[in-house]
């Protein structure tokens, strides 16, 4: 199940920032944790490389994780930034969430993903 999307902007061919919001009903949420649910790593991966896939690198699929940090909890009813750069030269994609606060975005998680054909 995916968030609901607010908003999409692709300036240039290999970069891409969505808008998110993650509703509280989101599958992922379920059992993941009972006294505070969050979104699971998987769950964010899963996401990143939907979008990237589908928009950025048509024709590709995953072959490793490069790096990967989770430094904060992504939670239910936070609007988050999902931002990805791809660089088809090295078949490295980037990507990282920046979670919303009022005018402020801080980095949630952030990583990079390497791509083949």
């Amino acid at each position: 199940m995916k968030p609901r999307e607010i908003e999409r902007l692709q300036a240039q061919p290999q970069e891409l920032a969505v808008v998110l919001h993650l509703d509280p009903d989101l599958f992922w949420f379920q059992g993941h944790f009972d006294v505070q649910p969050l979104l699971p790593g998987v769950a964010q991966l899963d996401w990143v490389m939907h979008y990237a896939i589908t928009l950025l690198a048509p024709g590709f699929r995953f072959h490793s994780i490069q790096n990967v940090k989770f430094q904060a909890p992504l939670l239910p009813e936070t609007t988050v930034t999902l931002t990805l750069s791809w660089l088809a030269e090295k078949q490295l994609l980037s990507f990282s969430y920046q979670r919303h606060e009022g005018e402020l975005r801080h980095t949630a998680s952030s990583g990079k993903i390497r791509l083949c054909q």
